[in-house]
C-alpha cells in the first residue's frame, strides 16, 4: 500500500477524531465551556462532573464512536494497514485537535472504540478490564491506565504484531496524556468516579 493512501487514511482519522464532542454537547446543554469545569478535560469523565449522566454517556459513545468509525471506514475502503493508520490518526486528533489549539482529551473512549473496531475481542478485553478495575477502585484514570497498558498483550494474542503495535502506540499516548493523573494516583489525591471538582 502506498504512503499516500496511508497518509490519506491517517488524515481522515485525524479530522474525525478531532471533533470535540464533549465541548459541543456541554455548550448545547447550557453548561458553557467544559474546559472551565473540573479537570478542564473535554472527555466523558469530566462531563460527568457536571452531574449530567446522560450527557456524559453521550460523550462517551460519540468519542468512542468516532475512533471506531474512522477505523472501520478505512478498513472497509482501503484495507487493514489503512485502518491502523486511521486509528492512530483518530487518537492523535482527539488528543491534539487543531480546532482547540492542539489541546484535547485524554483519548480513553476513543481508544476503546478503536480497539473494538480493529479487532473486537481485543476491544472487549480492554473494556472488560476497565470495567472490573472501575468497580474495584472507582477511579476512572486508573481503570484506563490498567486496561490500555494490557491492550498490546491482548492484541498480540488475538491479532498479531501489527495491532499490538497500534495498542502500544495507544497505551503510550494515553499514559502521556494522563501524566497529571498518574501523579495524583501516586499521592492519593486522584478523585473517584462521579466526584464533582471545582473549577481551577
Amino acid at each position: 500500500m502506498s504512503w499516500s493512501v496511508l497518509l490519506a487514511a491517517f488524515a481522515g482519522g485525524y479530522l474525525l477524531g478531532s471533533i470535540p464532542f464533549g465541548l459541543v454537547l456541554t455548550r448545547l446543554a447550557g453548561y458553557g465551556d467544559i474546559r472551565s469545569i473540573g479537570s478542564g478535560n473535554i472527555g466523558a469523565t469530566n462531563v460527568l462532573r457536571t452531574g449530567n449522566k446522560p450527557l456524559a454517556l453521550a460523550t462517551l459513545l460519540l468519542d468512542s464512536g468516532k475512533g471506531g468509525i474512522a477505523t472501520l471506514l478505512a478498513l472497509a475502503l482501503l484495507g487493514p494497514d489503512a485502518a491502523i493508520a486511521a486509528a492512530a490518526g483518530s487518537m492523535l486528533g482527539h488528543a491534539f485537535p487543531v480546532w482547540l489549539g492542539f489541546k484535547g482529551g485524554k483519548g480513553v473512549a476513543t481508544a476503546l472504540g478503536v480497539l473494538l473496531a480493529i479487532d473486537w475481542p481485543v476491544g472487549l478485553c480492554a473494556c472488560g478490564l476497565w470495567l472490573l478495575t472501575a468497580l474495584l477502585f472507582r477511579i476512572s484514570s486508573l481503570s484506563a491506565l490498567v486496561a490500555l497498558a494490557l491492550a498490546p498483550a491482548f492484541a498480540w494474542w488475538w491479532s498479531g504484531p501489527a495491532v499490538a503495535g497500534l495498542g502500544a502506540f495507544i497505551a503510550v499516548l494515553v499514559f502521556i496524556r494522563h501524566k497529571d493523573n498518574i501523579r495524583r494516583l501516586l499521592d492519593g489525591s486522584e478523585p473517584k468516579i462521579g466526584t464533582k471538582k471545582k473549577a481551577a
